[in-house]
């Protein structure tokens, strides 16, 4: 499974006041890895795509804290069981 959050290491001063935090993470959009958006994309249902804040299923991109592990998508029909 390819993830969008990459690393980085800062440099860090053996004067700094405070310790440094060695690596920290951000988030790319999926957008940068697609070149165009190519015909027939699997899509959400309209009610998740609402959830969602995007029709196309390779354009879901939801933010977690890089501190907690990623959730799945709450879908209505994995409520509804």
């Amino acid at each position: 499974m390819s993830t969008h959050r990459r690393v980085w290491y800062p440099y860090a001063s053996p004067f700094d006041p405070c310790p440094p935090i060695k690596a920290k993470t951000y988030s790319t959009p999926p957008n940068l890895f697609l070149g165009f958006q190519p015909p027939n994309l699997e899509q959400f249902t309209p009610m998740q795509a609402l959830r969602t804040g995007t029709l196309w299923k390779v354009f879901y991109d939801p933010w977690y804290s890089p501190y907690e592990a990623p959730r799945r998508m709450i879908t209505h029909e994995a409520v509804a069981k």
